[in-house]
């Protein structure tokens, strides 16, 4: 079996969801023929192709025409790279990345998909599936029909990938950029810096619901608490909605999918669409005025109070700590 990981990276070095879907891609290999490749994209990807060689052999796809991802390049190269090298998995990280190009190289592959998978495992020959469905109400066992098969894995759900102890191979793929399709202009990037890191791969994320009254309030309290913690801060629909934070934040079943060490919940009641999106961490905290909001169901911890008076209490216990 041949597995082609498609990196996701920020010009320098693989994020860490493409680490753990390394990880998942490894766990696959059984026979001394099964093989498991990177497959980077962009223009000047020396470094990020180097990252990626500290796991597996890469296949560096650069030129000018990939310099930015764009949605029908990006898909016309992963599938032309899938048919060359014959691969019979194609994996990578659930992300908007994933989502937007991945899915799109399997439509011109014409294979079989999954996404957002949270469990590989082998059933004699067959390669057993899971993902979430219905908000997360129902785990599905799936069986992909058809080759290749495009697989997309939550990241949270899998350990990072180590490294091989040895740089690995890096081998230059061919990129004819007269050949790629253009018609999909780049214009710009509108994306609001921040030192916290983004909220799908952090350990700990702290995130404010409707209880929460204005974006300063949030910045105090919620980015207050994840500051101590060196953690993401993540939102309700409901403060997206309102214009207090901004959508990228969006945790929930139309938003991101996160599942941290840590997930603290400031003033959210825990409606279904957002306990999609956090109910799979590993430890849940809730503080609610509401004694009866849902998201107590699934709180390891919770705490009956106003986020207004808990939260600076907790941000002079962490300080002090």
């Amino acid at each position: 079996m041949h597995i082609l990981v498609v990196a996701e990276h920020d010009g320098h070095r693989l994020r860490p969801g493409c680490l753990t879907a390394l990880g998942c891609a490894n766990s696959l290999v059984r026979d001394p023929d099964d093989r498991v490749e990177c497959l980077v994209l962009g223009h000047h990807i020396d470094n990020v192709a180097e990252d990626a060689a500290r796991f597996v052999p890469v296949l560096s796809a650069d030129g000018p025409s990939l310099h930015n991802p764009v949605a029908d390049r990006y898909a016309r190269q992963i599938a032309d790279v899938v048919v060359t090298s014959a691969a019979d998995v194609l994996l990578a990280a659930s992300s908007t990345f994933a989502r937007d190009i991945v899915s799109r190289a399997a439509g011109l592959l014409g294979g079989a998909m999954a996404s957002d998978v949270t469990a590989v495992q082998y059933d004699g020959d067959r390669l057993v599936l899971q993902r979430p469905m219905f908000a997360g109400a129902v785990t599905a066992r799936i069986l992909l029909h058809g080759q290749p098969q495009i697989i997309t894995v939550r990241p949270t759900a899998f350990e990072p990938a180590d490294e091989a102890g040895a740089a690995c191979p890096i081998t230059p793929v061919a990129v004819r950029d007269e050949a790629l399709p253009n018609g999909i202009t780049f214009e710009r990037l509108d994306s609001r810096s921040s030192h916290r890191p983004d909220v799908t791969e952090a350990r700990i994320v702290v995130s404010g619901g409707r209880g929460i009254r204005s974006a300063d309030d949030f910045e105090n309290l919620v980015g207050g608490v994840a500051d101590c913690l060196e953690g993401a801060t993540g939102s309700s629909r409901a403060l997206v909605d309102a214009g207090i934070t901004p959508n990228e934040l969006q945790v929930g079943q139309t938003g991101k999918v996160v599942a941290p060490e840590l997930y603290i919940a400031m003033g959210i009641s825990g409606a279904v669409q957002h306990l999609a999106g956090m109910k799979n961490s590993r430890v849940i905290v809730a503080i609610n005025t509401d004694p009866d909001a849902p998201i107590f169901e699934v709180a390891d911890y919770g705490l009956v109070g106003d986020a207004y008076e808990v939260a600076p209490q907790l941000i002079d216990r962490l300080h002090a700590s």
